[in-house]
């Protein structure tokens, strides 16, 4: 599971390692997310760990289970913090979360080329209080 690249891109981005992302994502990648956070290259896709690990001091992304087949990765995730400052229109009350998430990559060369990211959002609205 560590060594998949999905574990290795999610660990590194709570980490606040965006530099590492320059082995796992391409540079013309494209991740697919939720509330606003989608990024259209490696540079934004950086961009939005900074804001995210600077908003979440304590992310977290628990990968539960790594799938892979031909050239593509799904992983299970589970997602944990505490929101302190103001993210993805979500208000920063201080209060923790905990949300499921599945992560799909498609991968190209040995490093994620798209992704999807596809989280239970409507339950950390309810934890955060936002």
């Amino acid at each position: 599971q560590n060594s998949s690249l999905v574990a290795r891109w999610l660990a590194a981005g709570d980490a606040g390692d965006v530099e590492a992302f320059d082995d796992i994502l391409h540079g013309d990648v494209v991740v697919h997310a939720p509330r606003g956070l989608s990024s259209q290259d490696l540079d934004s896709e950086k961009q939005v760990w900074r804001e995210a690990v600077a908003a979440i001091p304590d992310l977290q992304h628990q990968v539960q289970e790594v799938v892979t087949q031909r050239n593509v990765e799904v992983a299970r995730v589970v997602v944990s913090g505490t929101l302190r400052h103001d993210f993805a229109g979500l208000v920063g009350t201080g209060r923790a979360f905990r949300m499921d998430q599945a992560v799909i990559c498609h991968l190209r060369d040995g490093r994620i080329s798209e992704a999807w990211e596809i989280a239970d959002v409507g339950s950390m609205f309810d934890q955060v209080g936002s």
